[in-house]
């Protein structure tokens, strides 16, 4: 039997850099590409002690660029498209990056495998803020679409891309939509380890508004796993909700790293909500669950504390990518 071939978009980035170590951990037999523009949530540290394996390859190169992407999609037997610029202070404060990377950058990747390679399969990882907020219940695959931010608008964009692609050309295209994730190789700038890093300084955690936002907060790995059942048994067309059920506020989640570390409660500061924040994120992931037999195998607590215990012993790994952002108590005023 011949290897799997994946083409990994956006491979030095958080959640791609743990897929590319989760599939090679899983499959002997693989081959993966990864095409990465080294932009701002790249890393190259991230993946920097498997760059000698023989099933690994790095492609240093923009997803938005025809003749790069049509050269390495011909060998391939899926793409997993990651790539992505996503956090939506940068994206409030400068979104044209946004645009050409979230959008273009898809509608190149569909292009190139439409024209050079038809029969490879294409897994478009979104997110769950295309749906806007929800006051209650969750969000369900066929649900509206109402993005708040610039990021989340370019991923919707995105995604309605890939349907159309399908329906049009009939390629094998699926979409997921997760939850927020964490876990290790995050940027220092995101939510959970930009309080991890702070606490372990003594500095103020910064909270938006009252830090009533609720998002529901799913271990990385999990995802990775979700991933991997999408590429073997998803459907051409679908769209697959990725949720583990930790809705927590971001007091709550605040609190529970204060608490971790055993920092005192009033390092907590409350800092000028950004605009257009949402203040509930919630997916169903029933038909993921029932239809490719998916479920997260991570409790919350036990994976908050193997985070931590990560960006302890991985200091290297990320302090270079501390930036102004990471110490700035509301980043979305900044211009970037």
């Amino acid at each position: 039997m011949n290897p799997m071939r994946l083409l990994v978009t956006g491979g030095l980035g958080f959640i791609a850099s743990n897929f590319i170590r989760y599939m090679l951990d899983t499959y002997r037999d693989i081959r993966i590409v990864n095409i990465d523009s080294l932009s701002i949530g790249s890393n190259l540290a991230n993946l920097k002690d498997i760059k000698r394996d023989p099933r690994y390859r790095f492609v240093r190169g923009n997803i938005a660029d025809f003749r790069v992407v049509s050269r390495i999609v011909k060998d391939v037997d899926a793409v997993v498209n990651l790539a992505a610029e996503t956090h939506v202070d940068r994206s409030i404060a400068n979104p044209r990056p946004f645009l050409e990377s979230n959008t273009t950058g898809t509608f190149v990747v569909l292009e190139t495998v439409r024209k050079n390679n038809p029969s490879a399969k294409i897994v478009q990882v979104s997110t769950d803020e295309i749906y806007g907020d929800i006051p209650e219940g969750s969000f369900r695959e066929e649900d509206r679409l109402k993005p708040s931010n610039p990021y989340a608008a370019t991923k919707a964009a995105a995604d309605m891309l890939i349907l159309a692609y399908n329906r049009t050309y009939g390629l094998d295209a699926a979409v997921t939509r997760c939850t927020n994730n964490f876990g290790p190789y995050q940027h220092p700038e995101k939510f959970i380890p930009k309080t991890i890093v702070r606490a372990r300084l003594n500095l103020p955690a910064p909270i938006y508004g009252k830090g009533e936002q609720t998002r529901d907060w799913i271990y990385v790995l999990d995802h990775c796993e979700a991933l991997k059942q999408v590429i073997e048994k998803g459907k051409a067309g679908a769209i697959y909700n990725i949720s583990a059920g930790n809705e927590m506020s971001n007091i709550q989640v605040a609190e529970s790293i204060l608490k971790l570390l055993g920092k005192p409660i009033d390092l907590i500061e409350f800092v000028e909500d950004r605009p257009g924040h949402d203040i509930r994120y919630s997916l169903d992931s029933s038909k993921i669950r029932s239809e490719l037999g998916w479920s997260p195998n991570h409790s919350f607590a036990e994976a908050l504390k193997e985070t931590f215990e990560w960006y302890t012993k991985n200091e290297s790994i990320w302090k270079r990518k501390v930036s102004r952002m990471m110490l700035h108590p509301t980043p979305w005023k900044l211009r970037w």
